[in-house]
């Protein structure tokens, strides 16, 4: 078994590869455990609940599309077939049982319990119901418009992911027509949580749906005919935005036209009421011309991610996490020069436990400076938070060159980056959007500063987004650095992304799609020989998602020879781990904690020859060989083992939060039913202390 190369493992690969779609379920299903913990305050329980439903929603959005063509097409081979789709929707709809379940069985008493009631049109007694009247002639129905469906009105266009009723009425319209059916648009803008006055409640807060308060009234919507069966219904559609930029003049024209028609693309899944009756489930999913497979009924409001604010509107700090308070970074002069701290070496910003605020001071020092000369940045998922922006916008006022590598194609950010592209255009910064074909996904920040007769250079980078408000949510490193080989390579590449000329050859990066495919590779391959010879081979990996089939062929291959390889994977994993003669020396765990994991940590051992690189790029095909990435070495020993030790030995030993993949591809929860220590509890113990 040990000799065998990777050529002789695709066969027995493709049979062992864990299917990619039902991975993603599957992380999901480990999200949603945070839900029923009862260890988990009630309010964070529902913000798991709706994390999960959105997640549901991009899933649904971004990768059903070909499941479902390929079953409407009656395809009967390939990864897209009546089968692919059936396996997706039997996963994803026992996940939606369970949610509806947990929500009505548990999380509506658990709120009740501290009192917080969500009340019905039968729950609600006559005072009660004498207010939600007035709040809907007042608020409600002015802004709907219920369309009855007849020739000259056909069935109305339906947004992505909106609320609507379908209605089946009795008796005739006004021109003596006896059409049987209508349809009611709710505007995005009604809020879909209302709350109760307190005096209508004992003092208590209790809220009411906009759904339940729609159904109460949908008779007066049609005077003169009678309200038979009715349903609430969402539709689910394809939001992929296709743009051929090899036959485009621009690219923000065309995205921006295209972000008008991401709400009616095709139809993905259709959600109904759980009593929706069958003539109308079938009427619905015949016009958005879906397969059966694709209705879900919901025993609830077919949008629990707008559930989310019942967070904020109950204002109850007890119901959710003590809050976290991030201390400055340990390794930054909290008054005095950044740049002067990083000419004495690199310093490492591990958030959420570490503030973000370090990256803020770096970029604000480089600001005010006026030695700076220059500021370039990449800019793929900033958010609505102005402050890096308004940085950066503050430098070219301070007659700076900024110069922004904007990914306009960043999936469900391509309006905010619009906008933050035209802003830093029209006030003199140069922007650019990257190297056609390739979205740019490395996240570097590089300054230039003159000192004395000579220009040094000064960077930041990130296996995270440059955004203020996910870096207190989400776990990554950020690298500071005045190297001058690492900074070197980061104006080169910046020029690259700028003139797309051909890159030169990178004396510290490895940069996607040129070189770290390839490095990566050979890695593995080393440690697998290295294991196989006698010397030791170790490889631990960190990362978001491992999908890519030659890497994975890799990593088999070199497990087959010996070396001891760890994967922690948050989401996606098709590699099997533990199977007997596939993957034996493979152990695969995806740690799910407060804060979502999102750094990438690499790190081998090939003999006595050690590496570890800090990267933007997850291992999936796409971040490979269709997006500009970086991974840079970590040589200084002191960072180098904060990392190994935070990043990498924490999750190992992590026996509460973590979930292992056993051989028959099914992730179980390490120290279920034993008290066990989080990484995440203990690495905020631990920097709170240092604070």
């Amino acid at each position: 078994m040990r000799s065998e190369s990777p050529a002789n493992l695709s066969e027995k690969v493709q049979s062992a590869l864990l299917d990619r779609d039902l991975s993603i379920l599957a992380f999901n299903e480990r999200v949603l455990d945070w839900a029923h913990r009862p260890d988990v305050p009630v309010l964070e329980r529902l913000r798991y609940l709706c994390i999960v439903s959105s997640n549901l929603d991009e899933f649904f959005e971004v990768r059903a599309e070909p499941h479902v063509m390929g079953t409407l097409q009656g395809l009967r081979s390939g990864p897209y077939t009546h089968e692919s789709l059936a396996a997706i929707t039997e996963h994803a709809n026992a996940m939606v049982a369970r949610q509806y379940a947990l929500y009505n069985d548990d999380l509506l008493p658990a709120l009740e319990r501290q009192g917080f009631r969500i009340l019905s049109h039968g729950e609600r007694n006559a005072e009660q119901r004498r207010w939600v009247r007035s709040y809907f002639h007042r608020e409600v129905q002015p802004l709907l418009v219920p369309v009855g469906l007849d020739p000259a009105h056909p069935f109305p266009q339906v947004a992505n992911k909106s609320l609507n009723f379908i209605v089946q009425l009795s008796g005739k319209d006004a021109f003596g027509r006896s059409n049987e059916i209508a349809i009611v648009k709710v505007p995005r803008v009604l809020p879909r949580l209302i709350p109760l006055p307190a005096k209508l409640c004992g003092g208590a807060t209790s809220f009411v749906l906009l759904s339940s308060v729609i159904r109460a009234h949908l008779g007066e919507l049609f005077p003169g005919r009678v309200v038979g069966q009715f349903s609430q219904f969402r539709v689910t559609r394809h939001s992929e935005l296709a743009v051929d930029e090899d036959d485009i003049g621009n690219l923000r024209t065309a995205l921006r036209e295209g972000l008008q028609h991401r709400n009616y693309g095709q139809s993905v899944r259709l959600e109904v009421s759980s009593d929706c009756s069958l003539r109308l489930a079938e009427f619905l999913r015949k016009e958005f011309q879906l397969p059966e497979l694709s209705v879900f009924r919901v025993n609830g409001p077919v949008n629990l991610v707008r559930l989310m604010q019942l967070i904020d509107l109950a204002q109850a700090p007890h119901l959710l996490f003590p809050p976290y308070k991030a201390s400055f970074p340990v390794q930054l002069p909290s008054h005095g020069s950044i740049l002067a701290r990083l000419r004495q070496g690199d310093v490492l910003l591990h958030q959420p436990f570490e503030s973000f605020d370090g990256v803020l001071a770096f970029l604000r020092e480089a600001v005010s400076d006026p030695n700076v000369l220059a500021i370039k940045q990449t800019i793929y998922r900033t958010g609505s938070d102005p402050a890096m922006m308004d940085l950066l916008c503050e430098a070219v006022r301070q007659g700076k060159e900024v110069t922004a590598v904007v990914e306009l194609k960043a999936r469900f950010d391509e309006e905010a980056n619009i906008n933050w592209a035209e802003q830093l255009e029209s006030i003199g910064a140069q922007v650019v959007y990257g190297v056609v074909g390739l979205k740019t996904h490395a996240k570097m920040l590089l300054i230039t500063r003159r000192e004395g007769r000579a220009l040094r250079r000064y960077g930041h980078l990130s296996t995270g987004n440059y955004n203020p408000r996910t870096a207190r949510l989400y776990t990554d490193i950020s690298y500071l650095t005045a190297d001058a080989g690492i900074t070197a390579d980061m104006d080169q590449l910046f020029g690259h992304l700028a003139s797309q000329s051909r890159l030169p050859k990178m004396k510290r990066l490895l940069v996607a799609p040129f070189t770290l495919h390839a490095d990566m590779l050979s890695r593995i391959q080393a440690a697998g020989a290295a294991a196989l010879a006698g010397r030791g081979g170790r490889i631990v990996l960190k990362m978001n998602a491992l999908t890519d089939l030659p890497l994975i062929e890799a990593l088999l291959a070199a497990g087959q020879q010996g070396a001891k390889i760890d994967l922690i994977v948050r989401g996606a994993c098709m590699l099997p781990a533990g199977v007997p003669g596939v993957s034996e020396n493979i152990r695969v765990r995806s740690v799910i904690g407060r804060f979502l994991e999102h750094s990438r940590v690499f790190y081998f051992r090939a003999g006595e020859t050690e590496s570890l690189y800090l990267s933007s790029a997850d291992w999936m095909s796409r971040n490979m060989m269709r997006r500009i990435e970086l991974a840079w070495p970590v040589d200084d020993p002191v960072l180098r083992q904060r990392i190994i030790d935070e990043c990498l030995l924490a999750y190992l030993h992590d026996s509460k939060d973590a979930w292992d993949l056993a051989p028959d591809g099914r992730y179980h929860r390490v120290g279920l039913n034993a008290p066990g220590h989080g990484a995440q509890n203990a690495l905020m113990a631990r920097y709170s202390a240092a604070a």
